[in-house]
């Protein structure tokens, strides 16, 4: 039943790979505590207050509540796969409720420390100028599209040669669930975009796949080497947070900071709700404490 819930979820929903091992990660961590701890540990006989007891033994395990509820998340739509393929005519999920999480702000890299990164390249603690060589222009782009643009790590790994359009200034993105938007990019990119190509295709063996970032021999850039690359590059920026989310936070709060209108800024993120932009307006509180120490008389 996994193996089809799973199989849907790739399918039918369209979610990312790293999503749908996500999911298996969580019920095969469950599946594993029923068998260790019910003698009838079939799926489809899971009741509620064994889901009760597998959440207590996560949180007595110092999992912190947002890990915790995400697991919650994965057995609900499990479950709901299950009730609608009439697996299960009842549902131990319904009364499970999430954990209350403290809430946090998006890290973010403030305008003055990301003109500074993108200017330069961090080595052994000075700054040097960028070089010609095919380490450098990839990293100059990778940390230029995810500023100029907020696209997520899966979108940059997957966008293809023919889905950037330098003559309009635009990126055709696939984002999750395969959702396609288009997403512009200043002029300044144009010059780094060109200086790219230019000695990747001089020092590269092109493969077939299409791909605009590919590694030294040619082959698809991996996530870990986009995470390592942007980490090095951010950990003096000042940010708790070195991912290559945090240049999409930093991408979405500078927006609304100088005047964005929020449902603008949710169609370049490619958010399906309002909502999960929302989150960026709180940024955008020290702006407004600014305003107020201005123009406020008693301020």
């Amino acid at each position: 039943m996994i193996e089809q819930f799973l199989k849907y979820l790739q399918y039918e929903k369209r979610v990312s790979a790293h999503t749908t091992l996500a999911y298996k990660n969580d019920l095969d961590q469950f599946t594993k505590f029923l068998r260790e701890t019910y003698d009838d540990h079939q799926i489809d006989a899971v009741t509620y207050g064994m889901v009760r007891s597998w959440i207590i033994t996560l949180v007595d395990a110092k999992l912190t509540a947002t890990s915790v509820n995400r697991k919650i998340a994965s057995l609900k739509a499990f479950y709901k796969f299950l009730m609608r393929e009439q697996t299960i005519d009842k549902n131990p999920m319904q009364k499970i409720r999430v954990l209350k999480t403290q809430k946090r702000l998006p890290s973010f890299v403030q305008e003055n420390s990301i003109a500074e990164i993108l200017d330069h390249k961090e080595y052994k603690k000075e700054k040097v100028e960028w070089s010609d060589s095919l380490e450098d222009w990839r990293t100059r782009l990778i940390l230029e599209l995810f500023y100029a643009t907020g696209i997520r790590l899966s979108e940059l790994i997957g966008l293809k040669e023919n889905q950037v359009n330098l003559r309009d200034r635009t990126i055709k993105v696939l984002g999750k669930r395969n959702k396609e938007r288009v997403v512009p990019f200043p002029a300044g990119i144009v010059s780094i975009l060109e200086g790219y190509r230019k000695v990747r295709n001089r020092e590269v063996d092109m493969k077939d796949h299409g791909l605009l970032f590919v590694t030294d021999s040619g082959e698809p850039c991996y996530p870990m080497m986009v995470y390592r690359v942007v980490k090095q590059h951010l950990k003096d920026s000042g940010t708790q947070k070195t991912s290559p989310h945090v240049l999409r936070h930093t991408y979405a709060t500078h927006l609304l900071n100088k005047g964005a209108e929020i449902n603008a800024v949710k169609d370049l993120l490619g958010h399906s709700s309002l909502a999960a932009t929302q989150v960026y307006t709180h940024n955008s509180m020290e702006k407004i404490k600014k305003a107020f120490d201005q123009a406020h008389p008693k301020a």
